[in-house]
């Protein structure tokens, strides 16, 4: 390392520690506190926090709730550093491409700012400029956080949280929102999934003018999505946006498997009778199979079937080590209890969503990535029905999307096949069970049987078992001690004691003090 990085690394360490000590981080860690500590440690921490909201499945859930309301908005490059990376993306002046660039940032992110501006053809624009040496100081900072993890004791907060994956998900999610061709193809995959709907629209994107740092699209004026009085003066209807907005948001989740992460206000615009979806640098996919194991969790909540959930949660999750399939299930049964019997259309995926996160982390359990965003999406967009449409059931919704899904996707050959094969197996099996059976009994007479259990039990039954073996060795002791004395008594043995043997005498004493030993410790613990 030279002596420059040396400097900058020493430089922001101190800056840190001024802003830990500037909150009292020693007097306790609240929510609040600690999204302010965040937003100004800037934003790499800002990053983080955003990713952590993620994460109900590692965070407590006021935490995630609280680094939801995290915003990127951070102090305007100036105009010339705007200007300068333009030009070093294009290798030549903005003014051969733009007729005009505003100056005035119309915002400015912890990545990137935004700025208006004219083609040379006369079109509105939005460019979106990368700040300038971001990559570095994500870099650097990701570095001295990963020396920070090495020190932090394994017993305090790394031994509940994977600090490794969380700055590894940070890293791979930053570089994503830092390659502006990637956020290029995002918008060009979501316009193509959604070109069929004649109320979702996305931004013209200009492929030619977008490079690594520098986005151009086209200029959505429109209105926010919570802005309802100017909605309404626009003669447009609250309720119709918003079932709109719903259906729309549940086709990306389980009809495409590639949904809009970030769903917040900002990123919602109305426009000539559209939704018009932008920013899609933060976007979320699920696999086939994802969605396929989130459909069966809710169907088996709807179906009161604990081991369909059992299953569906040990498909979609990831962990080290194997959860207890006991408490497991004992943790889903609560769940379920929680629900009770309902119809498929009155249940609230987002709330089970969340519910199942919290099963998971009880568990040990971890989300896969696409999962959490999910739930991140889902709460924005919660969020964002509560403001303009609050009547809206988005549960019948999705649980609409869900039946239709089933049945537009139900392959019958497919089926059919699969029972097919199912029942040529077990009927097989079944074939080899007398042949099985006779092996078994045959072995069993030779002594060569073998039985392997793997038995959880309770804590009381693992109490009690615990207690029954300890009294059963303490009798035997008691028996043995008796029997050993009895026969020393019998013989000349010296030193006696009342006419006894010594030895038969401390016998008979040490298995009477166990006696009652039992007996007291047995009246205590009926007490």
């Amino acid at each position: 390392m030279s002596k420059k990085e040396s400097g900058e690394y020493k430089s922001r360490l101190r800056e840190m520690v001024d802003i830990l000590r500037k909150y009292e981080i020693t007097r306790g860690l609240t929510p609040e506190k600690l999204r302010l500590i965040l937003e100004d440690l800037g934003p790499t921490y800002i990053k983080i926090g955003q990713i952590m909201s993620m994460h109900s499945d590692i965070l407590p859930k006021k935490y995630c709730d609280e680094l939801m309301k995290l915003r990127s908005d951070v102090k305007p490059m100036p105009f010339s550093e705007v200007s300068d990376v333009i030009e070093d993306s294009y290798g030549c002046a903005w003014g051969t491409i733009f007729k005009e660039i505003s100056e005035k940032p119309l915002g400015s992110a912890s990545i990137a700012q935004v700025h208006r501006a004219v083609l040379k053809d006369g079109s509105p624009v939005v460019i979106k400029v990368q700040r300038r040496g971001i990559y570095e100081m994500m870099a650097r900072d990701i570095a001295l956080l990963r020396k920070a993890a090495k020190l932090i004791p394994s017993a305090t907060i790394k031994g509940m949280v994977d600090i490794d994956m969380v700055l590894n998900e940070l890293w791979d999610v930053t570089r994503e929102e830092m390659n502006f061709l990637t956020e290029a193809a995002n918008m060009e995959e979501f316009a193509k999934k959604n070109e069929g709907i004649s109320f979702v629209g996305t931004p013209v994107l200009y492929q030619e003018y977008t490079t690594l740092h520098v986005l151009v699209m086209e200029y959505i004026d429109g209105f926010e999505v919570d802005d309802k009085t100017a909605l309404l003066e626009n003669g447009y209807d609250l309720k119709e946006i918003g079932s709109k907005l719903a259906d729309n948001y549940m086709k990306q989740i389980i009809e495409d498997g590639f949904f809009h992460a970030d769903p917040h206000p900002g990123n919602l615009r109305i426009r000539d009778g559209k939704i018009i979806w932008i920013d899609m640098g933060m976007m979320g996919r699920l696999t086939e199979r994802d969605r396929e194991q989130i459909a069966k969790a809710v169907r088996g909540v709807a179906a009161n079937d604990i081991g369909m959930i059992q299953d569906a949660v040990m498909i979609l999750g990831e962990f080290k080590e194997p959860p207890d399939p006991s408490r497991l299930y004992e943790d889903i049964n609560n769940l379920l209890s929680k629900y009770g019997r309902v119809d498929m259309g009155n249940i609230d995926v987002a709330a089970i969503t969340m519910d199942l996160m919290d099963v998971m982390k009880e568990n040990g359990i971890i989300m896969p990535h696409g999962l959490t965003m999910l739930a991140r999406g889902l709460t924005h967009m919660e969020g964002v029905l509560a403001e303009i449409s609050p009547e809206i059931n988005m549960v019948e919704i999705a649980a609409g999307r869900i039946k239709e899904s089933l049945l537009k996707n139900f392959d019958w050959k497919k089926e059919l096949k699969s029972s097919g094969k199912s029942f040529y197996r077990a009927f097989h099996r079944a074939l080899d069970i007398p042949t099985l059976v006779a092996d078994a009994v045959q072995g069993y007479l030779k002594g060569q049987t073998r039985v392997n259990l793997d038995l959880h039990a309770s804590t009381e039954l693992s109490r009690l078992l615990r207690r029954m073996v300890q009294n059963i060795v303490m009798g035997l002791w008691v028996m043995a001690l008796l029997i050993s004395s009895s026969i020393i008594c019998t013989t000349d043995m010296k030193p006696k004691i009342w006419g006894i043997p010594a030895l038969g005498a401390l016998g008979y004493l040490i298995a009477f003090g166990i006696v009652m030993y039992v007996f007291i410790k047995h009246l205590f613990s009926k007490k």
